[in-house]
């Protein structure tokens, strides 16, 4: 495993983590404790230590499956990460609580979840610009690391039309940007990566599979149904897309190398990334995800 270090926060993070929205149940299954565990142990074997999740993954089903983990291992070994902003009600649905006492508990119920008492990074999660712009939000989160609660402060972006918040992160007090990179969305590096690399902010790099059409597990006519995020992507969007990861196989991807591996790897040329956070759905991907760590690709500058 390699390591690098994440932004401002100083903090050394294995270029490959553990994503984790999968754990509550939006992915296509429910995962046990058990099977938690078991693809937790093999990250941590493989020298992984970065966990991202959510307090909206199953309203904190997913916070809860990694607390409970890590409740029985070694938490010191552990950069947790975790976000704020939204309420769970079911597959797919979600509204939006960002006032300062909103957050305030939602802090205080993902550090039970999590069964820790310090949250390592804590992330605005993909709110609007005005929900943002919430001095009384950004000084109750600087409060609650002056207290201990909170390591260091972090955004994840929605995604295009949001990159005001990158221009602004160094302002509220954040170290490092969640946003979504990969080979089929390349915005970032126009958008994000110089004022990042300019004030220093570490990059996590999330759905850097591009929801698994990188995986090269998909083809064109590929269907998604029942509780599988997929499955809300518009047939046409998603055609698209697969028809675009053939092009970019057959064209870039060195023969005998993995497919996803190589899409990891690609995220990881450029330095300003920190880390990618795919998820995984066992042990056996977890393991072929850290294996991106010792896979060069050249910086296409």
């Amino acid at each position: 495993m390699k390591y690098r270090e994440l932004g401002r926060t100083g903090r050394r993070v294995s270029t490959v983590g553990v994503g984790t929205w999968q754990f509550g149940g939006e992915w296509g299954r429910a995962f046990t404790q058990r099977e938690a565990d078991a693809i937790l142990d093999r990250a941590a074997a493989c020298g992984i230590n970065l966990i991202d999740t959510a307090e909206c993954y199953g309203d904190h089903l997913s916070e809860r499956l990694i607390g409970d983990y890590l409740a029985r291992r070694d938490r010191s070994a552990w950069i947790v990460a975790t976000k704020f902003g939204h309420r769970y009600h079911g597959f797919m649905n979600r509204t939006w609580h960002l006032s300062a006492a909103e957050v305030r508990a939602q802090l205080e119920a993902s550090l039970r979840a999590l069964r820790t008492d310090v949250i390592d990074l804590y992330q605005f999660h993909s709110g609007s610009d005005e929900q943002f712009e919430n001095e009384e939000l950004w000084t109750m989160l600087r409060e609650r690391q002056r207290a201990g609660q909170v390591r260091h402060l972090g955004l994840s972006i929605a995604g295009a039309g949001h990159w005001t918040q990158v221009k602004r992160a160094t302002a509220v007090g954040a170290g490092a940007l969640q946003i979504v990179y990969n080979r089929l969305d390349r915005r970032p590096e126009t958008e994000a990566f110089p004022t990042a690399e300019r004030e220093g902010l570490g990059i996590l790099a999330r759905v850097p599979l591009a929801s698994g059409f990188l995986s090269g597990k998909y083809r064109p006519g590929a269907v998604f149904s029942g509780e599988d995020v997929r499955a809300t992507h518009k047939p046409e969007n998603v055609r698209r897309q697969l028809e675009e990861v053939e092009r970019i196989a057959a064209r870039e991807v060195p023969p005998g190398v993995p497919m996803a591996r190589w899409a990891l790897a690609w995220c990881l040329r450029r330095p300003v990334v920190s880390a990618v956070i795919p998820g995984c759905k066992s042990p056996e991907q977890v393991a072929d995800n850290a294996a991106a760590a010792d896979l060069q690709i050249a910086d296409d500058r």
